[in-house]
């Protein structure tokens, strides 16, 4: 048996997450290769060979692939899926947008946002908002899968690169092309991949509360910004920011949760941090319930002294 991890890069290198999806290939099956497709990225290729359990790295490059486009992504990795036992990319935005194409053309069933896996048709995936755990099996002679990359460990590196294998890239007929993108630019570490997170709710109350509270207790624990769905609906964060079932999953070192009343979506995203803190003027708000450390009070007056204390 053999996996294939679709990466997910910038074209210079994979981001982070893929570290974690390649430990969950590897738990799959005993060699993984690594598809990296993509308009000038060399580079990534030659980062993802030096993983850790990457036995070959595919390297699809044309300029149908730019900006990761799904519908040509997908072709690509149906082209070359007879070959492998399981497919796999991580639960981000990138691979909810790719796999369930391919599943669909596959005719599998996709199994979604695993966190462990049992053997390799068998894995652990959480089911109505984190608050049960679900063993699926998979009798489908292609497994394809997201993995929810917080719950397994990054492999490391290796000091013996694996082999780059130029995988020829399809000729697509879709009329799905890349109009434009447009990325934040931010000092603050990625949200995903963060250490420290300090996440805002609608206790914030307004968007310039929002960046005028969160921001100089970001900025002095190097952390990433995070926000509820509530506060992303209200308007007072962007919608990358947002973290929750709908949103993106975190388990960092320490989620620091300020106004956030911890609505059971919100707590399916982050629950797996380390070390909780909560700050909030309700004492039975839900997200006492799962912090390390509670802290009752007015957050307006709360959180200055507890930036300064720093």
């Amino acid at each position: 048996m053999v996996a294939l991890v679709i990466a997910e890069h910038n074209d210079s290198a994979l981001r982070p997450t893929m570290l974690n999806v390649i430990a969950a290939a590897a738990a799959c099956s005993g060699e993984v290769h690594v598809l990296v497709a993509g308009e000038g990225c060399a580079a990534a290729a030659q980062d993802a060979a030096t993983v850790e359990g990457v036995s070959k790295v595919l390297l699809a490059e044309g300029a149908q692939f730019a900006g990761g486009l799904a519908e040509n992504i997908a072709a690509q990795v149906l082209a070359i899926s007879g070959e492998y036992s399981h497919i796999l990319a991580p639960a981000t935005p990138f691979g909810k947008n790719i796999l369930p194409r391919v599943a669909a053309k596959l005719d599998v069933s996709q199994v979604s946002e695993i966190t462990r896996v049992v053997s390799a048709d068998t894995f652990e995936r959480p089911i109505y908002a984190g608050s049960a755990i679900a063993t699926v099996r998979s009798k489908d002679a292609i497994k394809v899968i997201t993995v929810r990359t917080t719950s397994f460990a990054a492999q490391g590196k290796s000091a013996a690169a694996a082999p780059i294998e130029a995988s020829a890239p399809i000729s697509v007929s879709t009329r799905a092309r890349l109009v434009s993108k447009e990325s934040l630019a931010t000092d603050r570490p990625d949200l995903t991949a963060a250490k420290i997170v300090v996440a805002g709710g609608r206790g914030l109350a307004s968007r310039e509360n929002f960046e005028q509270q969160l921001a100089p207790l970001a900025t002095k624990l190097h952390a990433a910004v995070g926000a509820s769905r509530a506060a992303v609906d209200a308007g007072y964060a962007a919608n990358d920011c947002q973290v929750g079932q709908t949103g993106k999953v975190v388990a960092p070192q320490l989620y620091i949760a300020v106004g956030i009343s911890g609505a059971i979506q919100h707590l399916a995203g982050m629950k797996d941090s380390k070390v909780i803190v909560a700050i909030n003027k309700d004492p039975d708000a839900p997200i006492f319930s799962i912090a390390d450390y509670g802290l009752v009070g007015d957050l307006n007056e709360v959180l200055p002294q507890f930036t300064a204390g720093l």
